[in-house]
């Protein structure tokens, strides 16, 4: 008989989660229009109060990896929540860019302790022979979270004031904190011995070793993809496509919402390889399209490669760490994998920005298209490669040991 997947846990988890990023979303896209017109900003100073959010999250993920295990799975998503809530509650109280930062920075905090705590719940709930397709469908509370958020965002922005949207995501993390306290979490007991390597302030306890490797990956593909991020607005707006470019990212959400579920159960029955390569080729082909476009269906034609190239490496990435670590480091192991993913999408505008004046968009998409590719190298020489020599070293020991 097959392991259930859609238990009670896994639905208020994956729930808890959405609420979780789509005040995220909504947030990010609109804080900058409000740090212009109701703080007088300047387009720098507006930028930096949305990416300071993002410091806060890899300080947030940096530390609670080993704090989740040490203290509790449950126990820290409800810290993370009550901060997110509580520095929500801050904006209320914004009047200068002093402050604005400052909440910003500390709600970074909270979203981070939360998120990563929700993403290593999950692999206690999902049963180990559905890994791969359990984490798929609970990443698609980020896919549809990153197309609900901003849209959800901007038409409350049309028609409110800033107030009613803190108050609205104020009460939807209300709604997560009740979920939490019907959620059932099973806790890693660990060791004295597990406690206490697990105190000692060294490196391997922030970042897991075991998940180097396709973190270094995620990294990478997270510049790549920072590229649509950052500029595929500007880059519609110049190439007068902006209805198809306000599309581009509901494709992208349709798309991920089709092939995640596929893709996770590829990745149970035939292995990571077999998804993990399509999502480099799918990605590059993209972003090559996107060099090129200059009508409304390429645009979104790459919408749909994009979707299926890194949205199927995003959450598969997780999954091949939740199985390369310990049950005990799973929570230090997803926040270093997302250390790596935030910070390829955050140094990514930044790197691509300058050299826009250079090679234009179409010029910064052809260059992230061929990087994209080259990140299926990557993951064969630094990963594929040395787990297939692994396998073969336990299968020679294996032999011996039985003659």
């Amino acid at each position: 008989m097959e392991a259930k997947l859609w238990t009670k846990e896994f639905i208020l988890n994956t729930l808890i989660n959405f609420f979780i990023y789509i005040i995220y979303y909504m947030l990010m896209v609109i804080i900058a229009s409000e740090a212009i017109h109701a703080l007088n900003a300047s387009m720098s100073e507006a930028g930096f109060a949305t990416g300071i959010f993002i410091l806060g999250t890899l300080a947030a993920r940096l530390l609670a990896g080993r704090s989740i295990e040490l203290y509790g799975r449950k126990r820290m998503l409800y810290a993370g929540i009550i901060f997110y809530l509580l520095t929500t509650v801050l904006y209320f109280f914004v009047h200068s860019l002093l402050i604005l930062y400052l909440v910003r920075f500390f709600n970074g905090i909270g979203y981070g302790i939360a998120s990563t705590a929700t993403s290593t719940i999950v692999s206690s709930i999902i049963p180990q022979a559905r890994r791969g397709e359990g984490i798929n469908y609970y990443a698609l509370s980020m896919s549809l979270a990153a197309a609900i958020g901003p849209l959800l965002g901007m038409l409350m922005q049309q028609y409110m004031n800033f107030t009613y949207i803190i108050d609205f995501c104020v009460g939807l993390l209300f709604l997560c904190l009740g979920a939490v306290t019907y959620l059932q979490v099973q806790e890693t007991i660990l060791s004295s011995a597990q406690k206490t390597a697990l105190r000692k302030f060294s490196l391997d306890n922030f970042l897991e070793p075991h998940v180097y490797a396709i973190s270094l990956v995620a990294f990478v593909m997270g510049i790549c993809y920072s590229g649509v991020l950052g500029f595929l607005a500007t880059y519609a707006q110049e190439l007068n496509l902006l209805g198809a470019g306000t599309l581009f990212f509901v494709v992208y959400a349709v798309v991920i919402t089709l092939a995640r579920p596929v893709a996770g159960i590829m990745f149970d029955r035939k292995g990571e390889d077999f998804v993990m390569y399509p999502s480099y080729v799918c990605l590059s082909v993209g972003l090559l399209i996107l060099s090129v476009t200059t009508e409304s269906w390429s645009l979104l034609l790459a919408g749909v490669f994009v979707g299926l190239g890194y949205g199927t490496f995003m959450s598969n990435g997780q999954a091949i760490c939740v199985r390369l670590s310990p049950d005990y480091r799973i929570g230090v192991a997803v926040s270093t994998y997302f250390i790596a993913l935030d910070l390829g999408l955050g140094i990514g505008p930044y790197m691509l920005g300058a050299a826009k004046s250079t090679i234009g968009f179409g010029g910064i998409y052809a260059i992230t298209g061929c990087v994209a590719l080259f990140c299926a190298v990557l993951y064969y020489l630094i990963y594929a490669r040395r787990r297939k020599a692994n396998l073969a070293e336990e299968d020679m020991q294996w032999e011996i040991d039985v003659d």
